[in-house]
C-alpha cells in the first residue's frame, strides 16, 4: 500500500470518507474506478486519488454514485450522519 505523499486538501468533505468505507470494504481504488464507470461517472485514477485526498471538487454527480457504490447515504459522505 502506497501512503499519500500530498497534505489532505480542503477541497471536499467526502473523500476522507469515501477513503475509509472503500478500505473497510476491502475496495480498491481500481475496483471503485470500474463500478464508478458502470454508473456513468468517468473518473482516471489520478481523480479519484485527489479526490480521497480532499484535493479536488466533487460533482453532485460523482457524489451520488460514490454512496450508492459505498451504501452509505449521502449525509454520511458529507459528514451529516
Amino acid at each position: 500500500m502506497r501512503l499519500r505523499k500530498q497534505e489532505l486538501g480542503d477541497r471536499n468533505l467526502v473523500g476522507h470518507r469515501v477513503e475509509l468505507v472503500r478500505k473497510k470494504k476491502g475496495m480498491k481504488q481500481k475496483e471503485l474506478l470500474a463500478q464508478l464507470q458502470v454508473n456513468g461517472v468517468d473518473m482516471n485514477a489520478s481523480g479519484l486519488s485527489k479526490l480521497e485526498g480532499q484535493i479536488r471538487f466533487v460533482t453532485d454527480v460523482e457524489l451520488v454514485a460514490l454512496a450508492d457504490i459505498l451504501e452509505v447515504s449521502v449525509d454520511y459522505l458529507l459528514g451529516r450522519e
